[in-house]
């Protein structure tokens, strides 16, 4: 059943700082979005968007997405709405609507493991290679028979790398991805700067992933949520941005 904005109330007795003092990092699929069969094939609900401008009208423009897509899939779905985008898992950031896209100098993935990554993935219908600039996922959502042969292989891909590139599990999918850049390295990288430093950060986010991003939200003075945990859902938590969108100071406090 859908969660309308009357349903859920928020993470009761989590630390919330007032809008003029915080700073709004958003996951995407799973987060502000339902999790689709495909990457392409998720839909982004009617208000969303109005929710998220009002929400960085609140924030002082301190509201970003920190995403494993590219940036240019996050503009794609959410137009200039949010200040910030970092995609990638924080290896591509533009720190603001109009700036430039600024890559983490990071090692590229060796053609090899794409082609076999691709002669394996033939023996398994269903299953989808996400290619990125510094790395590839391994999605087998549509053939879960195939996990193990895949992380197997994405194994004994990355272990030859002497630690130079590793896996990250995310949901139905292995990802392949250098060392040194995630989730947490975003946010910290976020909050130096205009219109992000100086607040206190907030981390929404559903995955393995996004538990980096909590960690540093939370060294950094703000706190981080996830869910299900925190929220049962997407549609929750779009219902408690709606009432945070629509009211006053006094909503912030949970």
């Amino acid at each position: 059943m859908a969660t309308t904005p009357t349903e859920y109330a928020g993470p009761a007795g989590r630390f919330m700082p007032p809008p003029g003092e915080a700073a709004l990092l958003l996951d995407f699929d799973g987060t502000l979005v339902d999790i689709a069969p495909t990457p392409e094939s998720v839909v982004v609900t009617p208000g969303l968007l109005d929710v998220l401008r009002r929400l960085r009208t609140k924030c002082g423009d301190a509201l970003a997405v920190i995403s494993g897509r590219g940036v240019d899939q996050i503009d794609h779905f959410l137009g200039d709405v949010p200040f910030a985008v970092a995609g990638e898992h924080g290896i591509a950031v533009r720190h603001r609507p109009d700036g430039p896209v600024v890559r983490a100098d990071l090692p590229a993935v060796p053609p090899e493991w794409l082609h076999r990554a691709e002669t394996l993935a033939a023996g398994y219908p269903g299953v989808r290679i996400e290619r990125k600039v510094a790395g590839f996922v391994l999605h087998y959502r549509a053939a879960p028979e195939a996990a193990d042969a895949l992380l197997d292989a994405a194994q004994g891909w990355v272990e030859a790398s002497g630690g130079v590139f590793h896996i990250q599990a995310a949901k139905m999918a292995w990802e392949i991805r250098p060392e040194g850049v995630d989730k947490g390295h975003a946010v910290a990288t976020l909050m130096q700067s205009p219109p992000f430093a100086g607040r206190h950060p907030i981390f929404v986010g559903d995955d393995v992933t996004d538990e980096d991003g909590i960690r540093a939200a939370v060294a950094l003075g703000g706190a981080g949520f996830r869910i299900p945990m925190d929220f049962p859902d997407p549609a929750a938590f779009r219902a408690w941005l709606a009432t945070l969108a629509a009211g006053g100071d006094e909503v912030w406090g949970v």
